[in-house]
């Protein structure tokens, strides 16, 4: 099915990945939102959890290893074009995870990556509800003890 005008919504998952007090971020290379900063992650795949789906969007987007937690937030992406149609629709699954090995390089997907404090949140003018999920997971976390 193709990503753009799909006949259903297509499930991707987030990873808010921390190290330390630092959360990564990606530069999309694609559309939606290309160019834009966001959360790594992309489609799940058939058979693949989504826990398993953040650890190899990880992997592939960032190099990283991590070790996801919880499920933060479910968020719907929804972008209509000028005549109404839906052009793009995701459910996003947004999971809290650690960082565990590896230096973070754009690849995959990814055209840049950036570790933030959330101070520095709002330099990167992310899309709202990426925000409202860094936040919610940094709740999470500090709630959890999954802070370092």
């Amino acid at each position: 099915m193709p990503r753009d005008y799909p006949t259903y919504p297509v499930i991707g998952v987030g990873a808010v990945i921390w190290r330390d007090d630092r959360v990564l971020l990606i530069q999309r290379g694609k559309p939606p939102r290309e160019r834009e900063w966001s959360l790594p992650g992309g489609r799940q795949e058939l058979g693949e959890t989504v826990a398993e789906a953040a650890r190899r969007e990880a992997r592939e987007e960032t190099g990283l290893e991590i070790t996801v937690h919880d499920v933060v937030a479910v968020v719907d992406l929804i972008d209509r074009d000028a005549e109404g149609r839906v052009q793009f629709h995701y459910t996003l699954i947004d999971v809290l995870a650690e960082w565990q090995s590896g230096e973070a390089v754009a690849a995959d997907d990814a055209a840049a990556v950036a570790w933030v404090t959330l101070d520095e949140l709002p330099r990167y003018s992310l899309w709202s509800e990426t925000e409202r999920v860094i936040r919610l997971a940094a709740e999470r976390r500090k709630e959890t003890h999954h802070a370092d």
